[in-house]
């Protein structure tokens, strides 16, 4: 066990209450009042009409990809810097994941990288808004409309984030959330797809629940999935959701504490934040700049010693044996970032004090070095 998380949720009476409620009433699978109130919820917070709940983040990618229509023979534009679950569920349906190069400033998937990846095949571009940063929304819109494309945000990351004033997961035709026990809220496991679209919405909800007609009970007109979220989860999301901006206010004020402490720290490039965006630093992250004596790897064994969890940077799709097939472009960006980056201990249950002694400790390795 670390002292200093690189995450770890926030749990308290409100969550439990609800949790016991769901339990004293019965339904505690996926049928009951809290499944419904999170979607709504949810869905009215970042600005979107349906929400669909669903049993995780990647599952909810999945389910929005199948209900677009998306398949064999088509192609997807995915970022080269992302968890897998990303390129995953691309694979899932059949398609190809079309791989590109990331933003060298905000970390996200490049405008210009998409224009060089489409081809007559190409049917969707999935943004993911990495490590809480927004991507450039109106480029990739633009885009879009251009070539008519759907765009699929994977805001699996960015709970709250906003571009130019507007919540991350209102742009596309459908976003994908995850309630992992490590996000901006959680309900343990859990994931939600968002629409402004009634019949996707609809489509969604019944490939969720096995392909099954809601007006003929046990009739399927379609093959479905059981994706569906439980009601426990669902009680826990409520009440998670009614903390989200003291969460994200939280997240925001360790990053300032951060770039503070470390602004002065030769070799440290810190988590950027464009103009035009609301940065909600999920996992605050540091760049560890290739002239410094230190190692990334090095940096992170020596906090270890003193009880701090860091984590690095996920591993570009491109170099890893399942993807590899699918990248034809070049990768210099995300190649360079991916063995940099390093992910610091961003937990809202970490004070002033904690976030002063983790940076404190990294200075003290760096200069003994």
């Amino acid at each position: 066990m670390y002292k200093y998380p690189v995450a770890e949720p926030e749990i308290g009476e409100e969550e439990l209450k609800n949790v016991v409620e769901a339990v004293r009433s019965g339904w505690v699978s996926s049928t009951g009042k809290f499944i419904q109130v999170f979607e709504n919820l949810f869905a009215r917070y970042v600005g979107v009409k349906y929400g669909v709940a669903t049993s995780n983040g990647t599952v909810a990618l999945h389910l929005a990809l199948v209900a677009l229509g998306i398949g064999p023979h088509d192609e997807v534009i995915v970022p080269d810097l992302t968890f897998a679950a990303t390129i995953n569920a691309v694979l899932y349906v059949g398609a190809k994941p079309s791989i590109v190069d990331i933003d060298p400033n905000y970390w996200c998937l490049s405008p210009s990288s998409i224009r060089e990846a489409i081809t007559p095949r190409t049917k969707a571009i999935i943004p993911v808004h990495l490590y809480g940063h927004p991507c450039d929304m109106d480029a990739i819109m633009e885009i879009a409309e251009r070539y008519g494309l759907y765009v699929i945000e994977d805001a699996a990351e960015a709970h709250g984030a906003e571009y130019k004033g507007r919540k991350v997961g209102s742009f596309g035709h459908v976003s994908c959330f995850s309630f992992y026990g490590n996000k901006v809220i959680t309900t343990g496991e859990g994931g939600m797809c968002l629409t402004n679209d009634k019949e996707l919405a609809e489509k969604m909800k019944i490939l969720r629940d096995h392909g099954m007609d809601p007006r003929k009970r046990y009739w399927h007109n379609v093959v479905g999935f059981n994706y569906r979220m439980t009601n426990l989860q669902a009680a826990l999301g409520v009440a998670q959701l009614s903390k989200i901006e003291k969460f994200i206010e939280k997240k925001r004020r360790i990053a300032r504490l951060y770039a503070e402490e470390l602004s002065s720290v030769e070799g440290i490039t810190l988590h950027p934040e464009m103009s035009w965006a609301k940065c909600v630093y999920w996992l605050y992250s540091i760049l560890i700049d290739r002239k410094l004596s230190i190692s990334r790897d090095k940096l992170a064994e020596k906090l270890r010693r003193y009880g701090i969890e860091t984590r690095n940077f996920f591993y570009p799709l491109h170099e890893m044996p399942p993807y590899r097939g699918y990248a034809n472009l070049s990768y210099p960006v995300s190649t360079d970032i991916s063995c940099r980056g390093l992910n610091l201990p961003s937990s809202v249950k970490l004070n002033d004090k904690d976030i002063a002694y983790i940076a404190q400790k990294i200075k003290e390795v760096i200069k003994g070095f």
